[in-house]
């Protein structure tokens, strides 16, 4: 996608597909006036919804309607934008949009609106992908974090934090520069303080930045162990709805089962898979194989036990076959059966939750569990939405900050100033102040029409 700001006028229809009461096209570059000349008979006062007849080629009506006209660069583009509100049937809308384009638009990209507005300063990158992040929020909690972020608060808090950078490097290049004899910067205290401060800054915006990432995409977690534990039990107690079949016959699940639910607004997507183990019948071993399949993509896994047997030689080998870095929680199933205590515990790192998924008991322990290895802050009131870019990008600035602070303490005054330029660069690919051209083709290309 090009999303270098253009000259020419494009149009899209900015309401989703299907029939409703009112749907828009929305028309966006210098042409807009002469358009509104042509289709609607007169400019509009700008900023008022006012009523006109939308007309075709020869004068004839294809539809009425209100629209509103926003001179450059008082838009949400900075461009002149005609907003036409008709009625939302397809058909209609298709007639009103050509006609548009028979007037010398063309159909805008996706998110090709948005890559305007981002390109003439109305938005920052991070506002621009709040704007996506909102339309598909799939939480109340995610859609008021996404909120913030347009409303700019992710941005904020990067510009603090690169101020803080901006002024630690002038110290440390103008002492560099006008060295005084008397005094090593490197080791008066100073530099280390203030490094230090935008470390401490910074850990504060990657803490926002990982519970950001969590309300926007959820944590994945796989339901896995051997035929016949519960977990196809669990997976129903969890969602609070009979999503799979339960029966006392091993190896019911056949395939990936998935439920999204919510737990205190976080979005969790589990996956139950079929049994693991060793079989001859060939639906079997197909739901094994897409099980392994959804353990490598998870982001954690919960491995299901039988209270009444332990953990035993084969759960041992499936733990050994799981990949090393995966997270993953015991879960100890069917504690009615075997009369164990619910609850969770951690044992050498491990933490083990025993519950019935039958009766509820243990259930509220798994939930908290999850939440707490999720991030879940109970002050996220003032949290932000971030996609996994930010956060990546802020993990390797913290990555920096380790350097720098290995330069400071091997006295090399001209490293550290690189290793402090490189991290401000850094902090501008979140913002967009410093990002190559293919990144936002890839970023706005994911955008809805019309948006």
């Amino acid at each position: 996608m090009a999303i270098a700001a253009a000259a020419d006028t494009i149009a899209a229809i900015a309401t989703p597909p299907g029939r409703g009461g009112v749907g828009i096209v929305r028309v966006s570059g210098e042409r807009v006036p002469q358009l509104a000349e042509h289709l609607l008979g007169t400019v509009p006062a700008p900023r008022q919804a006012q009523l006109h007849c939308f007309t075709d080629a020869n004068g004839d009506t294809i539809d009425t309607g209100l629209c509103l006209y926003f001179p450059a660069p008082h838009s949400f583009t900075g461009e002149h934008v005609l907003e036409l509100h008709g009625h939302g049937g397809p058909v209609v809308l298709d007639l009103l949009l050509a006609r548009v384009l028979e007037l010398g638009a063309r159909q805008a990209l996706p998110g090709e609106f948005s890559a305007r507005a981002f390109h003439n300063d109305k938005l920052d990158l991070v506002q621009a992908e709040a704007i996506a992040d909102l339309i598909h929020s799939s939480t109340a909690s995610a859609a008021r974090a996404a909120v913030r972020s347009l409303q700019g608060e992710f941005s904020r808090r990067v510009h603090a934090l690169t101020q803080t950078l901006v002024e630690l490097r002038c110290f440390v290049e103008a002492a560099i520069d006008f060295p005084d004899e008397d005094i090593d910067f490197l080791s008066d205290g100073k530099v280390r303080q203030r490094l230090q401060r935008f470390a401490d800054e910074l850990g504060e915006l990657l803490a926002g930045a990982r519970q950001g990432c969590l309300l926007r995409d959820g944590m994945s977690v796989v339901l896995a162990g051997k035929p016949n534990v519960g977990k196809s039990s669990l997976l129903n107690a969890l969602a609070q709805r009979e999503t799979a079949i339960v029966t006392a016959v091993a190896g019911t699940t056949r395939d990936v089962l998935r439920e999204h639910i919510q737990i205190d607004g976080l979005p969790l997507h589990i996956i139950d898979t079929a049994g693991l183990r060793e079989s001859v019948d060939p639906v079997e071993r197909e739901g094994v194989r897409r099980a392994w399949q959804q353990i490598e993509q998870a982001d954690r896994i919960l491995l299901v036990v039988d209270a009444q047997v332990g953990l035993d030689q084969a759960d041992e080998r499936l733990l050994a076959r799981l990949p090393q870095a995966l997270p993953c929680t015991h879960v100890y199933n069917k504690i009615d059966l075997s009369g164990a205590e619910p609850g969770s515990v951690e044992l050498d790192g491990v933490t083990r939750v025993a519950l019935s998924a039958r009766t509820g008991a243990g259930m509220n322990a798994l939930r908290e569990h999850l939440k707490t290895v999720m991030g879940y802050q109970e002050s996220a009131a003032d949290g932000f939405s971030a996609r996994r870019r930010h956060h990546q990008a802020l993990r390797e600035a913290d990555a920096g900050v380790k350097r720098a602070f290995a330069c400071l303490d091997g006295d090399s005054g001209e490293l550290l100033a690189e290793e402090l330029r490189l991290l401000q660069l850094q902090l501008a690919q979140i913002t967009g102040e410093f990002t190559n051209e293919d990144l936002l083709g890839e970023i706005f290309s994911s955008f809805c029409i019309g948006k």
